[in-house]
């Protein structure tokens, strides 16, 4: 198995009223679908960064952990070609293995910066 992503929901990132007109159930399915059997993909109910939405973490596979890899915090992750992106990312090795894809370089955060 390649790396793994934790997709926000069940909060305000699932929230219709944040983003009216975004089926987060049918997207949950999609990054799902889209990962299939070579990437594994968890659900937490919040990750504490409300400030963003649509979060979506990336974590490197074990071998770029133990080479110093550490997880990408992506926010507002709404949309297919987003979700086909990430994917990619973690198909072209993922965070410590293969460079941000440029269009979700802009939507990589730091949640230190949204601590209490």
């Amino acid at each position: 198995m390649g790396g793994a992503l934790t997709v926000c929901r069940d909060c305000c990132c699932g929230d219709a009223q944040k983003h009216p007109g975004v089926d987060h159930d049918a997207q949950l399915e999609a990054i799902r679908g889209a990962a299939g059997e070579r990437h594994r993909v968890r659900v937490s109910e919040c990750l504490k960064v409300c400030e963003r939405s649509n979060v979506v973490v990336v974590h490197p596979t074990p071998a770029a952990r133990r080479g110093g890899a550490r997880l990408v915090h992506l926010g507002d992750i709404l949309d297919d070609h987003l979700v086909d992106a990430v994917i990619g990312w973690l198909d072209d090795g993922g965070p410590g293995v293969a460079a941000v894809p440029q269009e979700l370089s802009g939507r990589v955060f730091d949640p230190a910066d949204y601590a209490d």
